[in-house]
């Protein structure tokens, strides 16, 4: 996530580069769960009705949105769980599971319920990083969960992944080695972990920014990527049939943002950003319903050779 939504005049503001005419009053009828969700979300916060359940969620919510007023706040998009839907999940949680100390980072995260799904699947918690420009965001993804930093021991940093002190854009790495331990609890930026990285998650994010930054942002990303075979980068974020700019109407305010195609997202990450032939990139655009429209969503994953 970037930073909330700035006036930029009496009729338009922005999020991150996404300008957009109105902010929406907060709506609880589109509170929804998948029966997955309810599940994952009953055990992890300790409630089992249902009722009690959304009014905890509401709670939450209103405190949100009165941070930044994101559309994913407002539709209740950051409740999904959309890392357990991506074909490389297993993938992730083997990775967990027989990779000495992979890390799993969860960037531009809103409230990091994808990091804390992973680690309740068996990828180690202590080596998630949940990431987030917002802290407050991270501060209430403890609020939601009913945790602590003590009682939980995923990382939560706060940080701007377009600030160099945060987040440079490094080298690619080429050392296959295994990364030694490092304790994420100490980190005050990602940049001690490029070429550590064994999976990043990055769900609703890079359609937020403009064609030069999301180029920026995935090669940042890119080196903080470990170099062994099968490190993982995957996420899913609104798509077009061909890149360009789009406006979308919903709730009644217009978005304006810069969305790539599969073969340009494919060609950007295998290519421009990695070398060509050193990734496997898999894409799909799949039609949503967001609210009242429907919206075209890739499916993503860069996968190094």
């Amino acid at each position: 996530m970037m930073e909330g939504p700035a006036m930029q005049d009496s009729s338009t503001m922005s999020l991150a580069d996404v300008t957009f005419s109105s902010i929406p009053k907060v709506d609880t009828s589109l509170y929804k769960l998948s029966p997955e969700e309810y599940v994952f979300f009953k055990a992890q916060i300790g409630i089992d009705d249902d009722e009690d359940l959304k009014k905890h969620i509401l709670e939450i919510q209103a405190k949100a949105y009165e941070i930044a007023p994101y559309p994913c706040i407002h539709g209740f998009a950051f409740l999904s769980v959309m890392i357990s839907t991506y074909p490389e999940y297993e993938h992730i949680l083997k990775l967990g599971r027989e990779r000495p100390d992979a890390v799993l980072l969860d960037i531009g995260c809103c409230f990091g319920v994808n990091a804390r799904r992973a680690a309740a699947d068996g990828f180690p918690a202590k080596n998630t990083i949940a990431s987030d420009i917002i802290n407050e965001f991270l501060e209430l993804s403890h609020e939601l969960f009913r945790t602590t930093p003590a009682s939980y021991p995923g990382c939560h940093l706060p940080g701007d992944v377009f600030d160099p002190e945060f987040l440079s854009i490094a080298a690619l790495s080429d050392d296959v080695s295994p990364a030694p331990a490092i304790d994420l609890s100490s980190l005050k930026s990602l940049n001690p972990l490029h070429g550590r990285i064994s999976a990043i998650n990055a769900t609703r994010f890079f359609h937020l920014f403009t064609e030069e930054k999301q180029l920026h942002l995935a090669k940042a990303l890119a080196g903080l990527l470990s170099a062994q075979p099968g490190s993982v980068i995957c996420g899913n974020h609104v798509g077009s049939l061909e890149k360009g700019v789009v406006t979308t109407l919903i709730s009644g305010s217009e978005y304006r943002q810069f969305l790539h195609s599969p073969q340009t997202w494919t060609s950007l990450w295998d290519g421009e950003v990695f070398e060509k032939g050193t990734v496997k990139v898999e894409t799909e655009l799949v039609e949503v319903a967001v609210q009242e429209v429907q919206l075209l969503m890739m499916r993503w994953s860069v996968m190094r050779l």
